[in-house]
């Protein structure tokens, strides 16, 4: 059935990149979010016409959940370190308090088809790899579910290379280094037939289809508003921060990310809080007429160097929000409601996903559910 769609539920949905990656292939409709963030849910109902503010953490919701038909779980959650105390009877002992114990207990009350969670790189690593563990041991051997890249060796100790759950934006159209994991799992007590064929997957390594960008210089938008432009006070104190952390041999400081002596460009990680997010993304962008300026809430003139922040919607591009995941017939139909400050759109961006690389995931769930589903 070529037209089938599978019923999604966002979790955690933010603005909805994750969500409108699944649906970019036409195969996916949604039916429930869940975000509590204000400001997120403004923006998530503008672009999609409906309000998801629930909490996934109350019993109302996971209720609300449990009334409804849906396939596919979808959550990009935030990581949390599991406690070891208890009696250690399964997940509800050993995650509780946490966010993932909220998709875990709506997982085991629901059963869905599928699942695909999302998280930060470092959770690979957090708590020198036990949180990780743990996610995978509740997902595999609580609930029953294939995560792709597990196996289970003759002693029933789950098997895995950390590796196999990274993938890179870099790789996926966007000039963007935002290493990522992801989890895919698909549900035993409904496939157990199908454990070899799911065995051989892989999630995607790169892009099936053509770039967007050729580098982050085709990404950029030049000849930028002043308001981004560096104050010069403040460009002497990135570069006295820099030198005195090289000085220490610990090279952080601000990092110019399209400077001439790189090629083929791409930038840092964006992140949700600014902060050190913007200024390993500073962009030479030399404007005439800029050097000098007094421009409103800075203390001092424009730097003489051409150095500014990305602008939110260069952000909005290095995730694929915009020129990308929102065009339909010729025209790019993303934008924030009205109200929403140039802060809030950086964090709502930073704190997003890349939407071209869900989109690839979203391509192997349709075809490994195809197989299974007999379709």
């Amino acid at each position: 059935m070529e037209n089938k769609k599978y019923k999604i539920i966002d979790l955690f949905a933010g603005i909805g990149g994750i969500r409108r990656g699944y649906e970019l292939t036409g195969s996916f409709e949604n039916v429930l979010s869940a975000e509590i963030d204000k400001y997120a849910c403004l923006t998530y109902e503008h672009l999609f016409g409906e309000n998801p503010y629930n909490d996934v953490t109350t019993e109302e919701f996971k209720s609300k959940v449990s009334q409804t038909q849906y396939d596919i779980l979808l959550a990009g959650f935030p990581c949390q370190a599991f406690s070891r105390a208890g009696r250690q009877e399964g997940f509800k002992d050993k995650t509780r308090g946490t966010l993932f114990f909220d998709i875990a207990d709506i997982i085991d009350r629901t059963r869905p088809k599928a699942f695909m969670l999302e998280n930060v790189d470092s959770l690979l690593s957090h708590e020198k790899g036990a949180t990780f563990r743990t996610i995978l041991e509740v997902l595999v051997n609580d609930l029953n579910y294939k995560v792709l890249g597990v196996e289970k060796n003759i002693l029933g100790d789950l098997i895995y290379d950390t590796k196999v759950f990274m993938r890179n934006t870099r790789y996926f159209g966007l000039p963007q280094n935002r290493p990522r994991v992801y989890i895919m799992g698909f549900d035993m007590k409904r496939y157990a037939n199908f454990e070899r064929f799911l065995n051989e997957k892989k999630l995607p390594i790169g892009r099936s289809k053509a770039s967007i960008y050729k580098d982050l210089n085709d990404l950029l938008e030049f000849n930028a508003d002043i308001e981004y432009y560096i104050a010069s006070g403040y460009m002497t104190t990135l570069e006295k921060h820099r030198a005195r952390h090289e000085g220490k041999g610990n090279g952080f400081g601000y990092m110019i990310v399209n400077s001439l002596d790189v090629k083929n460009p791409y930038s840092n990680t964006i992140l949700a809080t600014g902060g050190s997010g913007k200024e390993r993304n500073l962009v030479y962008d030399p404007k005439e007429g800029v050097a000098g300026q007094i421009v409103k809430g800075k203390q001092t003139p424009i730097n003489d160097k051409g150095i500014r922040h990305m602008t939110p919607r260069e952000w909005g591009k290095l995730q694929g929000f915009i020129n990308y995941g929102f065009i339909h017939e010729g025209k790019d139909n993303f934008s924030f409601p009205p109200g929403i400050s140039k802060a809030q759109q950086y964090k709502q961006f930073g704190n997003s996903v890349s939407i071209t690389v869900v989109e690839e995931m979203s391509l192997l769930m349709k075809e490994i559910l195809a197989v299974l589903d007999g379709e």
